[in-house]
């Protein structure tokens, strides 16, 4: 694939983007292995980026970026898998992909999948670009217990909207990064809170969470520091500012 010279592509697993171009600043959101991004400039060994599933800017280590783009053919479906340095379990593992890492697969040795540049995935971890899993609480529900990370987009790590995105994003729905764009551009606001569903995303100001049920929500939060299930009535009850919103997704 031949790609214009400003565009890379992630070459680690998880690369943090951060709000200025320097050791020790504030992670914002991070880009995982195989994913696109546009280089507007680059100084004291960092880039500036945006990145191209969701817009989002900042700076990351400009080694970790290549400008041979190498077309996805795959993507990560599980929470976590592994490279391994032949299509064996008992090799010593390369490296660990997380949930929506991308890669290209060249050709399937029993069952595992080759990988341009080296190195095999267990085929069932993967799916083809285009195919998604078919429920985004589902997938959240996955990552039950994973640690709150400020800027946190994998299962080493989430913050509120990078489980929501995580989740959408392996359902074939995009979606921004940040909460607050989150609740302009997802779903139809709710009038009615009586009644909530399933999949109901429900917002405060810098925060957001997903319902499993009508009762039950499911939310990465800085008061348990993980991914956390909980009745909505007790996140209600402890927080100081009001529910913003609740939108409700088209089935």
């Amino acid at each position: 694939m031949i790609a214009p010279k400003d565009v890379r592509q992630a070459t680690r697993p998880v690369i943090s983007v951060l709000k200025s171009p320097e050791p020790g600043a504030s992670q914002t959101s991070q880009v995982l292995r195989g994913e696109l991004c546009r280089v507007f400039e680059e100084r004291n060994g960092y880039a500036l980026v945006q990145l191209h599933r969701d817009g989002y800017r900042g700076y990351c280590e400009t080694a970790a970026l290549s400008m041979d783009v190498a077309e996805a053919t795959h993507w990560v479906s599980v929470p976590a898998t592994v490279i391994y340095p032949k299509p064996d379990l008992k090799s010593h593992p390369v490296e660990f992909l997380t949930m929506n890492a991308q890669v290209q697969v060249f050709a399937v040795e029993g069952s595992y999948a080759a990988l341009r540049g080296g190195g095999f995935i267990f085929q069932n971890h993967l799916h083809p670009i285009g195919a998604h899993h078919a429920d985004f609480v589902a997938v959240a529900e996955l990552f039950l217990n994973t640690p709150y990370y400020w800027g946190g987009r994998s299962v080493h790590g989430l913050d509120c909207s990078g489980l929501v995105q995580l989740s959408l994003h392996a359902c074939g729905v995009s979606a921004a990064r940040d909460s607050g764009e989150q609740e302009k551009e997802l779903g139809t606001p709710l009038s009615n809170h009586d009644n909530l569903q399933r999949g109901d995303l429900v917002f405060w100001p810098g925060h957001v969470g997903m319902m499993q049920s009508a009762t039950q929500l499911i939310h990465a939060n800085g008061h348990f520091m993980n991914v956390t299930s909980e009745p909505l009535a007790d996140v209600i009850q402890r927080t100081d500012k009001p529910i913003s919103h609740i939108n409700r997704l088209a089935h």
